[in-house]
């Protein structure tokens, strides 16, 4: 087996995808003219010419006007249900998925339609694929702290059903100290914690994350390696980096695959997994991002068997579900050869 195929079929988790950024053109047509919502294209070609970004904001300018199409729960159910079929076909095992209130509840969408039909879709590829899920509700630090401590709040009739909550958006202005008292409340909650942090910002964002919001992982992170001693407490702590190379080049926080900031955190020891942010905008699920990443870097063998097991054990899964997953890639590896 080529190392290439070796990749595609190797087990994985995906620790860094968001829900409402895997709606493909065709889907977001179909789900705009089922619910009557007016959009500046009239095909999936205008869709796809659209999704050509310089920076992260022009990015999220498009990824909140897309999620004015999702309006009830099958909306919801939908997206969702696709994203975990292409996840399986990607031999992904386990998925961690972020899902946005805010912007949601902005369109006048409540928390029923949200959940209830990510939720049942997370059900269903369970029962029929053997995928496992667990949803993250998404943060956006360019609002308030108040507002976020609100969703919090509201989003307590489901807090046995919800996996940890998540800061993102636009870093430049919004610093992660902004949201430590939701922080410290979610922890007290018993939520695990993420922040996108060091992608646009810098180092000190990630360091802000780990220490004022006492996240359990970080999510990008790229910007940790222009500070020696904070990348040797990730190191040393395992804090573990959801990288997202794709994404990266084309938001432009990396000029190529071959130079991107992977390939260092791997020779320093950092705990990094692969992972696809917002695929269908940029053009790349997890297998794409980690056979483009073998290729451009030459990765070994080992190197991808590290990279699917790191997935497994950043995940936020208990020690007996973690186990069995160890299981399925070291049952994988050891049945799979892979030709010089």
């Amino acid at each position: 087996m080529l190392i290439e195929e070796f990749c595609r079929q190797m087990p994985k988790a995906e620790l860094h995808v968001h829900l409402e950024g895997t709606i493909e053109p065709d889907m977001l047509l179909r789900l705009a003219n089922r619910n009557d919502i007016a959009l500046p294209w009239e095909n999936e070609q205008q869709v796809r010419e659209a999704y050509h970004f310089t920076c992260l904001q022009d990015f999220l300018t498009l990824f909140y006007n897309g999620c004015r199409v999702l309006t009830r729960a099958d909306d919801f159910y939908d997206i969702t249900l696709a994203y975990l079929k292409r996840a399986k076909d990607d031999n992904v095992i386990h998925a961690e998925m972020f899902l946005s209130p805010q912007s949601h509840l902005a369109n006048r969408v409540g928390w029923n339609e949200m959940l209830d039909g990510t939720l049942a879709a997370m059900a269903a590829a369970q029962h029929d694929w053997g995928i496992t899920s667990g949803v993250l509700l998404g943060l956006q630090r360019h609002r308030s702290e108040q507002e976020a401590i609100d969703i919090l709040r509201e989003a307590m009739p489901w807090r046995d059903k919800l996996l940890g909550i998540g800061l993102g958006g636009a870093e430049q202005g919004n610093p992660p100290r902004k949201f430590e008292r939701v922080f410290r409340k979610a922890k007290s909650y018993g939520f695990y914690l993420t922040a996108h942090a060091g992608e646009e910002g810098p180092a000190e964002y990630v360091r802000e994350s780990i220490e004022r919001l006492g996240v359990d992982r970080i999510d990008h992170g790229n910007a940790c390696l222009d500070d020696p001693a904070l990348v040797a407490h990730l190191v040393e702590s395992g804090i573990a980096l959801t990288v997202c190379p794709l994404s990266n080049l084309r938001l432009n926080v990396e000029s190529s695959l071959k130079e991107h900031s992977l390939n260092k955190m791997l020779k320093k020891d950092l705990k990094v997994t692969i992972n696809s942010d917002d695929p269908a905008y940029f053009n790349g699920y997890i297998n794409d991002n980690l056979v483009a990443c073998q290729q451009a870097l030459s990765l070994t063998e080992q190197q991808c068997l590290m990279l699917g097991r790191n997935s497994i054990e950043a995940a936020f899964l208990d020690t007996n579900q973690k186990n069995q997953y160890f299981g399925v890639i070291d049952k994988f590896a050891a049945h799979t050869a892979v030709t010089p």
